[in-house]
């Protein structure tokens, strides 16, 4: 597992240092739209909700009805994302974010992947993908 973790870190730490990846995260904001996100635990897709980003402002993750609140949300020039407000079942129960990574391709969807960190200190990573 921890191998798994440290392979997910190096991948993006590497989408991150590169220049295209630079160029795209200028503006410090994701698309507007509607990201599902999901993670792959012991052969599945685990719905975990979704998340919705409109300029600089993010509501959810929500797996059914509306969020009632919306956060603002920051992201470098590398594509590095810090929520400012909660994330959810990723930043309560003893979890927290360790960190988020967004991806800006033009060959796929915008995307982010969030790392979090559990209570007993193993790591969980999600994929949100714009729909």
């Amino acid at each position: 597992m921890a191998s798994r973790i440290s392979c997910i870190f190096s991948i993006l730490l590497l989408s991150a240092s590169s220049g295209s990846a630079r160029a795209d995260f200028t503006d410090g904001k994701l698309p507007d739209g509607t990201y599902h996100c999901e993670v792959y635990l012991l052969g599945l897709f685990l719905n975990l909700g979704d998340i919705t980003i409109k300029g600089n402002v993010y509501t959810g993750p929500v797996t059914f009805g509306t969020a009632p609140q919306a956060y603002n949300y920051q992201m470098d020039a590398n594509g590095v994302i810090s929520w400012l407000g909660p994330l959810g079942g990723y930043s309560t129960g003893g979890n927290s974010i360790s960190m988020t990574q967004a991806t800006l391709d033009g060959q796929t969807s915008p995307s982010f992947d969030i790392i979090m960190k559990q209570p007993d200190g193993a790591f969980t990573a999600s994929t949100c993908t714009r729909s």
